[in-house]
């Protein structure tokens, strides 16, 4: 496939910019800690959002999202709009005591919440297992799509593309830190949309597929389109592991990377450089709204049309000959309609995947060099960092990582398989990342032991499925398991070990202000300290009785409603469209009459 000069003319225009913005920001912005990785805690809350969704709109998820559907129809996307509870609960509930913590990571959290040696050793495990490792796994999923679009619609080998992709992201990334990344997320974002609608328009109106109307219609879609699948006629397995799993159980009880329960990793980071409490939930919230109801329908549409043009696996290993065999598998569909493009409207959504491999990328980069600045470097080797150091040092962790991110991609088989993995070894992690907010006696060796067992049950299904791939359970039998094990084993830990000192537990409740029965021992030896009554009132967003719960379910069943809402128009049934919009704006207005008794700090 060859690009016109229109098409090259649009990348290269679009990787001109990118660049000019991160070195304008490194030329402008102060030579700090707070400034590179935090964007010195003033960023507004529509620039954050935004960031977060084009974070999230990976160069993989489209391929994710076609794969899902092309295996186990549109309903197998509740593996994960289930998490949009995980991120509805951050917004109401985790979002305000972050940005009260004043932390620089979340890392950097473990030893402010909890204490002593086990506090240590606990920030050092996370900093490598969630900063480094997690965050290199998931660097690789995302190039793992580059590769393959670079394959299929460049024509390039693996190698060229991640040499192109990366060293591009590395550039502006590196130069201008976290106020640079967010400028050119908004840029990405802009770009990122309008390419995956516009190419969902012209592909759905291919010769072959005849328009939406025509799609919908066909027995081939039409047996994939559920949105809530029939559990008369759908796998049972496959309803468990898609649906009934992520609701019931994996949305507050999973570490995944941008759905972490109570927040984390790169969410959190954004959070801490919001201007103030305020902003930093109205981030969350934006980035939900757009994450989970604006953004899935143009790729559900091209997957549904990919069925069409290409209906199983061995016509794209026949269209697409050159590409190695490893790498195709349902979610190369997306890509492979892509060359279906026009001259021009090809240059602009190859453009915007590109400009979704690096939002993601540079987002996760720009994050895990902090880890490794503040958690790594300056905690272990040099104290007394000059500022200055401190910036150089993330330059070239920035690198380091991807560097690293890049040579796994090179191995790694499809987007699917790395997000199984990566539930799994979160699995059973997120009940004590909620509750270490909310109870006192959740301690750090809670939280090793959880990170432990995890771990142990991951490596044992893969070893299980390496050996004996015919008797291992299933996927959704493996992630309950180690729910179950995990979420056990820690809380029982939490119960027989030390609680953290308490003069940690004082200072840690004194600047966060959490509230709820799980604090009032450490509430009353506050008091009896001396600290005046006003001093230590919560602040109304976190005591304002049922607001946060209300606006959780509000918004929760707004943003799903509106979701299912264009779903339905798509699939022409207007009543059933404008019902759901109903529930959305009635949902929208419940978290309007909310916000107000959310004041924050």
């Amino acid at each position: 496939m060859q690009l016109a000069p229109l098409d090259w003319a649009i990348v290269i225009a679009a990787f001109i910019g990118y660049l000019a913005i991160g070195w304008w920001t490194a030329a402008t912005q102060r030579d700090d800690y707070e400034h590179y990785f935090l964007g010195g805690r003033s960023q507004p809350w529509w620039l954050l959002g935004i960031s977060m969704v084009a974070t999230t709109f990976a160069a993989d998820t489209p391929n994710l999202v076609t794969g899902i559907v092309r295996e186990q129809g549109v309903f197998g996307n509740w593996a994960w709009w289930a998490f949009l509870l995980t991120g509805t609960v951050t917004t109401f509930f985790f979002s305000a005591l972050w940005r009260r913590s004043g932390v620089l990571t979340d890392i950097e959290f473990y030893e402010f919440r909890y204490s002593g040696a086990p506090s240590a050793f606990l920030r050092g495990l996370r900093a490598v297992t969630l900063g480094v490792l997690f965050n290199v796994l998931v660097m690789a999923n995302v190039t793992l799509a580059a590769i393959k679009i670079g394959g299929v619609m460049l024509g390039l080998g693996p190698l060229e593309s991640v040499v192109v992709a990366a060293g591009i992201t590395l550039a502006y990334s590196a130069a201008g830190g976290l106020t640079g990344v967010l400028l050119t997320d908004l840029v990405q974002f802009v770009i990122a949309v309008v390419g995956a609608a516009a190419a969902a328009v012209w592909l759905v109106n291919l010769p072959e597929v005849g328009g939406l109307a025509r799609l919908v219609a066909r027995p081939e879609v039409a047996a994939r389109m559920a949105i809530v699948p029939e559990l008369a006629t759908a796998a049972h397995d496959v309803v468990l592991a898609a649906v009934v799993l992520p609701l019931l159980l994996l949305w507050w009880s999973t570490y995944y990377p941008g759905a972490e329960p109570g927040g984390g990793g790169w969410v959190v980071q954004r959070i801490l450089a919001a201007k103030d409490e305020r902003h930093a939930a109205a981030a969350t919230l934006l980035f939900n709204v757009m994450h989970y109801a604006v953004r899935p329908w143009p790729w559900i549409i091209v997957a549904l049309a990919s069925l069409v043009v290409f209906p199983d696996v061995a016509s794209l290993r026949a269209a697409f000959p050159a590409i190695d065999s490893r790498h195709v598998h349902d979610d190369l569909a997306y890509p492979a309609m892509l060359t279906r493009l026009p001259a021009g409207l090809l240059g602009l959504v190859v453009t915007s995947l590109i400009a979704a491999y690096m939002s993601t990328m540079s987002t996760a980069v720009n994050w895990g060099s902090s880890v490794v600045v503040n958690d790594v470097y300056r905690r272990v080797f040099d104290p007394a960092a000059s500022q200055h150091r401190l910036v150089w040092v993330g330059r070239l962790a920035t690198a380091g990582l991807m560097v690293a991110s890049c040579a796994l991609a090179l191995v790694l088989r499809d987007a699917l398989q790395m997000f199984q993995l990566l539930l799994q070894f979160g699995a059973g992690t997120g009940l004590v990342m909620m509750l270490r907010w909310y109870w006192w006696r959740i301690n750090a060796a809670a939280e090793i032991a959880a990170v432990i067992v995890a771990a142990a049950v991951a490596v044992t299904f893969f070893v299980w499925a390496e050996t004996a791939p015919d008797s291992v359970p299933a996927a959704w039998a493996q992630l309950l398991v180690g729910v179950i094990a995990t979420t056990a084993a820690s809380l029982v830990v939490a119960v027989v070990t030390p609680p953290t000192d308490a003069a940690v537990l004082e200072r840690f409740y004194a600047r966060v202000r959490p509230t709820g029965p799980g604090w009032r021992p450490v509430a009353a030896a506050v008091r009896a300290a001396g600290d005046s009554a006003k001093d230590l009132a919560p602040t109304r967003a976190t005591a304002a009785g049922r607001a946060p719960l209300v606006a959780t379910i509000a918004s929760t069943a707004g943003i799903w409603a509106a979701l299912f809402a264009i779903g339905a128009l798509l699939y022409g049934q207007p009543v059933t469209a404008a019902a759901l919009a109903a529930v959305a704006i009635a949902g929208a207005a419940v978290v309007g009459a909310c916000w107000p008794r959310l004041e924050f700090r």
